[in-house]
């Protein structure tokens, strides 16, 4: 049986909901004894990411998040939404600006 890509994403998820539960319990009980982790499914062992990247190709990084995806391929930002991070962010745009232009001159 193969499984599709979102498929095993949604399957790590739930591997990674249930490792943390596990941890706490063990963290409760003050780290004795056995860790009592879920063993880790074989149909996730090599996963990749997955992603379709600007070559059309899916990405084939290893090293995933709890969302299934890769450093690259994790999600966008959502930028600055208080007024102060508006700010904040315009007046880095500036900063930029003017650094640049002043590079320029001789």
């Amino acid at each position: 049986m193969s499984m599709s890509t979102p498929e095993l994403r949604k399957l790590w998820k739930q591997y990674g909901n249930a490792h943390d539960k596990a941890f706490e319990e063990w963290e409760k009980r003050g780290f004795c004894g056995p860790a009592n982790l879920p063993p880790f499914p074989e149909v996730l062992r090599g996963m990749t990411c997955g992603a379709q990247t600007r070559a059309g190709t899916p990405c084939l990084q290893r090293g995933i998040y709890r969302n299934g995806r890769c450093k690259l391929h994790g999600g966008l930002s959502t930028g600055p939404i208080t007024q102060e991070g508006k700010k904040k962010s315009s007046l880095n745009w500036k900063k930029r600006k003017m650094f640049t232009v002043e590079k320029r001159t001789p």
